[in-house]
């Protein structure tokens, strides 16, 4: 029963079995969620954004996936749920100063160390490397260890000072459970937003309606009296000065298209005084000389101004 050549085959090169169950490498796992784009599958570099559920993406990439409107688009279930640059947060990153990145692995001789990160937690001084949970602060955009967060309890970012509420907090590359906390958050954040927007609607369009409503209720002594007319009237005449005698007399004989000044307006002459009050106006004759009583050089009188 050999084969050609004399071999003799085994069992389980003739009977197939059950196929083994393929288990993913959970360090090359962590390295793709914390180093590449999961929009892209590009290395991360800055500057680099996060969404409402907690995934790294570089701010390009985003931005390229925005503006392309076609139906086709690579890897775009990754990125479904951002309609908008708004709905990214751009992250606030401290450096490892331990990493040094490919530059000594030029060969291809050199191990490389995954536990090494390029960026640590600036408060405990944790890695990013994946073993560690980290989260970041919407408000701010600040990146700490969850540690970090849970040790020192405070109602502001350790590094800006910028206050954040417990849904500002966002854990980046969480479990499944921490993805669906972040997505009933988002739902309910936009949720609120759309009902913020359909209330400020019907406002604007009101006040577009009523613009006179500001000047009918400028001052506040025609708002108590309730009628700005008479208000205006009383203010006139509270400002008129009162007429002389001569006037009340003149308008009391009823002559209505003469104004109340004009008896004190008639010359002196005309009028029944003496002699000596006459004399005291230019229009008497003693103030009237004759041309050799004039001198011929120009004098300056009361009379001239």
């Amino acid at each position: 029963m050999g084969c050609d050549g004399g071999t003799i085959p085994k069992r389980h090169e003739l009977v197939k079995g059950p196929k083994k169950v393929e288990k993913v490498d959970k360090d090359a796992e962590l390295v793709a969620q914390w180093n590449y784009c999961a929009l892209s599958q590009e290395i991360l570099r800055r500057p680099i954004v996060a969404c409402e559920l907690g995934r790294l993406y570089n701010k390009d990439a985003v931005i390229e996936f925005l503006l392309d409107k076609s139906a086709e688009k690579a890897l775009g279930k990754a990125a479904s749920h951002i309609k908008s640059i708004k709905n990214v947060t751009e992250l606030r990153l401290s450096d490892n100063p331990a990493w040094k990145g490919d530059k000594g692995n030029t060969k291809g001789d050199k191990h490389d160390d995954l536990q090494r990160a390029r960026f640590i937690c600036p408060v405990v001084g944790l890695e990013m490397n994946g073993r560690h949970r980290f989260c970041f602060l919407r408000s701010c955009g600040c990146v700490f260890s969850e540690r970090a967060l849970k040790e020192i309890k405070a109602e502001v970012c350790h590094t800006c000072g910028a206050a954040f509420q417990e849904d500002d907090v966002v854990v980046l590359n969480g479990t499944r459970e921490d993805v669906q906390v972040l997505k009933s958050r988002m739902e309910e954040r936009r949720l609120r937003a759309k009902l913020g927007k359909k209330v400020k609607k019907p406002k604007a369009a009101e006040a577009a309606s009523k613009p006179d409503v500001g000047e009918e209720s400028a001052g506040p002594s025609n708002v108590k009296s309730g009628r700005p007319e008479e208000a205006g009237l009383d203010a006139r005449e509270k400002r008129i000065s009162p007429a002389p005698r001569g006037a009340a007399g003149a308008s009391s004989s009823g002559r209505a298209g003469r104004p109340p000044c004009a008896a004190a307006k008639r010359p002196p002459a005309a009028s029944g005084e003496s002699e000596a009050y006459k004399s005291l106006f230019t229009s008497h004759s003693s103030a009237k000389r004759s041309r050799e009583e004039s001198a011929h050089w120009v004098t300056h009188t009361s009379y001239c101004f």
